[in-house]
């Protein structure tokens, strides 16, 4: 079922979320992001690495200039997420956050951050 809604998942301008078939577009509430990414692949080292995120619907979605990581910092600690499509993100569930942020934290250097399909993703949030 969560597979089936979403395909026809659309994000409008304004930023509501709507679900739209060919006889009607229902507008539905989605308290953080829509998707939440469950499952991380890594492959590769450095510059070269590819991370590869498995998404609740089943998906696999590998993060890169096409499909962005970004931090969040919030009052209950910060949120990552990755640019699925169209304006769609998925949340990084925390068990997988946490060894994205092992992989950063491995990498030398200032900031902290990691490599996925040519892009570097800085782990601290943007002010």
């Amino acid at each position: 079922m969560v597979r089936l809604f979403s395909t026809i998942l659309r994000r409008e301008p304004d930023g509501r979320f709507v679900l739209v078939t060919p006889a009607e577009k229902l507008d539905i509430d989605v308290e953080d992001a829509p998707f939440t990414a469950v499952e991380m692949k890594v492959e590769g080292e450095g510059e070269a690495l590819k991370l590869a995120f498995r998404l609740n619907t089943g998906d696999l979605v590998t993060a890169g200039p096409e499909h962005p990581l970004r931090f969040e910092e919030r009052g209950d600690g910060p949120r990552p997420y990755l640019h699925v499509r169209g304006g769609l993100e998925a949340l990084i569930a925390r068990p997988v956050y946490y060894e994205l942020a092992g992989i950063a934290l491995a990498n030398d250097g200032a900031p902290h951050g990691v490599w996925s399909n040519g892009a570097f993703f800085a782990l601290e949030p943007r002010p």
